[in-house]
């Protein structure tokens, strides 16, 4: 009975908001254009269609508001562009006529997709084997998509009077046409500088201030490393609060050569973890020749296999991805990493694009510079590795043309964001008939793609001198956004990957503004799905990547299942300890 009352309460409490909303909508903007508000309605009923990721109900009430606000704003531009070329009206009575027909239409369609909608977002989180939802929450759902519309229409009608006043004012001066072109010139340039400046300048300091502060924290249950072989110890050339969070997560964590040894029951080695921090150098050239010396100092050129990692932009390692490496090479792994960023990489992509390249390039000069000096048959196997916009800048480090002469042994890049330029040339060039979330590239000897289910790629099909795959999953927005899906079906629909619902349709405009959201989100799926890479996905890129041949079909079943077991655990620690998964 409580839990009913609570619940009839809620109800309540959104119903009026939604009258509310409803009302300053009346009231305030009594000449809404008709043809803007049935199109908005369209796009409204379109949002609530499944795309790569499930929603909450908030998340999913501000999509509604932003889609019926783009929805508005087309209908009132065609609104205008009809009069402007002075098209025939239709009559008076007609059109009264026409406009409640079609207001009626657009209810009616508004109430089926609403009643849809919980249906709709259980379709993915079946696939995702996540717990149904009872509802949609439509009265909450068309509260937020209202208050969302009623703030764009409000910045709509101040831009506009800005751009009449400044119009009003240059007429003085000019021509009425010209005045109005230079008002609304005007107009763009003040609020684009406000936005660009003012506002994301000040978001910048504060996110960055937050994210450094939170870097700076020192974890109780992280205790510096006590022997001197170690990265951050007292012999180390890095100094253990300057590694920042992920950095003292990154040396902290991980298996140690006994753990190893008692899974395998064969010897392994203590794996070498390096890591340099934003504090750690002033400037990008120090912190990379900073990387290379410690690097040096614990011996991680005399290892079996050497990887240079490129993180997120909070400077994250995915743990999952190097815990199932040094498993599978008994410990006999060096990797090293360099920070860029204190913000997650949205952000970093944002307000700082050119740091994480920077460094990249840096980093992996500094190693493979040293690297091909030695002997070759005495050196570690070099490999690359990065996470989503880790993996872009990983990418972004290296020229393939530079090392033809001396390459490295390959690279392993998960979750690249869409702009990542050599695996959109692969995409672009894979073989007809193979889907665009798992292509096939020439002969697969230099590229392969893999996602939950391995490769298209036969087992035992030769490989060339350098191995490079991307490990990705076709419910990843960040992978999968595509810039050109306002006006074009995307590629990767057709087909469609096993983790994409078969209840997404593709709508112009209004898909993108969902995988906008997506692309936000995308972080919150459970692992294997989304941006979530999973360890025993990892364990198959890994043993395709770096050619381990020493383990049996059952031995790396059991590696997968003891790795995910771990992976969750750490997971759920992290959700608790920080919120979120690192990116």
């Amino acid at each position: 009975m409580c839990a009913f009352r609570e619940k009839l309460s809620h109800e309540v409490v959104v119903a009026s908001v939604l009258a509310s909303a409803a009302g300053l909508l009346r009231l305030q903007f009594s000449k809404l254009c008709g043809v803007g508000l049935a199109l908005g309605t369209l796009f409204f009923a379109a949002s609530l269609t499944p795309t790569l990721v499930p929603r909450t109900y908030l998340t999913q009430g501000v999509l509604a508001g932003v889609s019926f606000g783009a929805g508005y704003g087309l209908g009132v531009l065609g609104n205008w562009l009809w009069t402007y070329l002075e098209l025939p009206r239709i009559a008076e009575r007609r059109r009264r006529t026409g406009v409640l027909l079609l207001a009626a239409l657009c209810l009616v369609i508004c109430i089926i997709y609403l009643w849809r909608a919980a249906e709709w977002q259980n379709s993915i989180r079946a696939l995702m084997q996540l717990e149904p939802v009872s509802s949609a929450h439509p009265f909450t759902v068309c509260a937020a998509a209202l208050v969302t519309f009623a703030v764009l229409i409000l910045l709509a009608r101040l831009f506009a009077y800005a751009a009449r006043a400044l119009s009003a004012r240059a007429s003085r001066f000019v021509p009425r046409r010209v005045a109005i072109v230079i008002g609304y010139s005007a107009a763009i340039f003040l609020f684009w500088s406000l936005a660009s400046g003012v506002l994301l300048r000040t978001t910048f300091q504060f996110v960055e201030s937050t994210f450094r502060e939170l870097d700076a924290l020192i974890e109780p249950e992280r205790p510096q490393p006590t022997d001197p072989a170690r990265a951050g110890s007292v012999a180390s050339l890095l100094k253990w609060d300057e590694l920042g969070r992920a950095g003292r997560e990154f040396i902290a964590s991980g298996p140690s050569a006994a753990e190893i040894t008692a899974f395998t029951k064969k010897a392994a080695r203590e794996p070498i973890r390096v890591y340099v921090g934003l504090r750690g150098a002033e400037s990008v050239k120090a912190r990379a020749e900073l990387a290379l010396a410690e690097l040096k100092r614990v011996k991680a050129f005399q290892r079996a296999v050497l990887v240079v990692i490129t993180p997120t932009g909070t400077g994250w390692v995915d743990p999952s991805a190097m815990d199932a490496l040094e498993y599978l090479h008994q410990g006999d792994v060096a990797s090293v990493a360099v920070q860029y960023s204190y913000m997650s990489s949205p952000l970093s992509l944002l307000l700082q694009p050119e740091y994480g390249s920077a460094t990249a390039r840096a980093l992996f000069s500094a190693v493979y510079d040293y690297w091909t000096t030695l002997p070759k048959d005495q050196r570690p196997r070099l490999y690359l590795h990065g996470l989503s916009l880790g993996a872009m800048n990983s990418e972004r480090s290296v020229e393939l043309l530079d090392m033809i002469g001396d390459p490295i042994n390959g690279a392993l890049w998960s979750g690249p964001p869409f702009g990542s330029r050599l695996w959109r040339a692969f995409t672009d060039g894979r073989a007809p008939g193979t889907p665009a979330w798992l292509p096939t590239y020439r002969d697969s000897r230099a590229v392969r793609f893999m996602n939950q289910d391995g490769s298209r790629v036969p087992r035992g099909t030769p490989w060339g001198p350098l191995r490079i795959v991307y490990l990705q999953y076709a419910s990843d927005a960040v992978t999968f956004f595509d810039p050109h899906g306002f006006y074009q079906r995307p590629a990767w629909l057709d087909p469609r990957g096993p983790d994409v619902s078969p209840e997404f349709r593709w709508y112009p405009i209004v898909t993108t503004l969902q995988i906008g959201l997506d692309m936000a989100m995308a972080t919150t799926t459970p692992m294997g799905y989304g941006h979530v890479f999973a360890p025993e996905h990892y364990v198959d890129a890994w043993v395709a990547v770096t050619d381990v041949q020493n383990w049996s079909d059952d031995e790396l079943a059991a590696l997968k299942k003891h790795l995910r077991a771990a992976a969750d655990a750490n997971a759920a620690r992290r959700q608790s300890a920080y919120g979120d998964r690192g990116g």
